[in-house]
């Protein structure tokens, strides 16, 4: 018998003033995977997952996050959910350390500070101010915030955007390590090359809709090209360079 999946969603749809931004989702995040969701600028990505997450409503379907309904169950899905989304901002002048301890006086059993910055290597930085962060520390910073309550599911949007090789090869490093701690996943993502390291699966979105979901490799298979950008190019008819998303 299977397990319950970490994250499930059921015809999922949502609209914004009569346009249809998600229409009809259907996702199974299996426990421990690292799953990715790809697609091109306003393919629903974002406001997928936000409605995962309970930080949106659907108009319709449902979402399933570990046996919790993400609005009703909002309390109880804090504590075993962590979420680093596109929009989140930090106060900039707070440091490393009192961000952490901020966000660990949320959770009943958070891990320890140290241990927080030691998992997204930021040890070193913590008594900088936020402001004073390179591009890619505030990014580890966030994925910290998003780790330090003990999460079972997170939810990392575009979390590499932007930034230079070596930054991003440390986030994929800290990512790695969830992953064998056994924390489910969920990463929206445009870059190609993270996506083929990191996941066990993907969902290519257009237009609000799941065009296809497979392993990385199934889905270059099933396109008949060489390349997972190959493939996201054929199944989607979209741009590579199409990746932020506007919904």
């Amino acid at each position: 018998m299977r397990s319950e999946p970490a994250i499930e969603t059921t015809n999922l749809r949502k609209a914004y003033k009569g346009r249809m931004v998600v229409d009809g989702v259907n996702l199974r995040v299996e426990q421990g995977a690292t799953f990715g969701v790809l697609g091109p600028n306003g393919a629903g990505k974002t406001t997928t997952v936000e409605m995962i997450g309970g930080l949106r409503t659907p108009d319709s379907g449902s979402v399933s996050v570990l046996g919790l309904h993400p609005v009703r169950d909002r309390a109880h899905l804090r504590q075993i959910l962590g979420m680093q989304l596109q929009s989140a901002t930090l106060h900039d002048s707070l440091t490393v350390r009192e961000l952490v301890n901020l966000y660990r006086s949320f959770y009943p059993d958070p891990r320890s500070t140290s241990e927080t910055l030691e998992l997204v290597q930021l040890a070193e930085r913590a008594a900088t101010r936020f402001d004073k962060l390179s591009g890619g520390q505030q990014q580890r910073l966030s994925v910290a915030l998003a780790l330090v309550g003990r999460p079972e599911v997170v939810i990392l949007d575009e979390i590499t955007t932007g930034l230079d090789p070596s930054a991003r090869r440390r986030i994929w490093a800290t990512l790695e390590n969830l992953r064998a701690e056994g924390i489910t996943i969920l990463l929206v993502s445009h870059a190609m090359d993270e996506v083929e390291r990191l996941c066990d699966r993907v969902a290519l979105l257009r237009d609000g809709r799941v065009l296809a979901e497979d392993t990385p490799r199934g889905l270059t298979e099933t396109a008949g090209v060489a390349t997972l950008e190959d493939a996201f190019v054929q199944l989607t008819g979209a741009d590579i360079d199409e990746g932020d998303d506007a919904a």
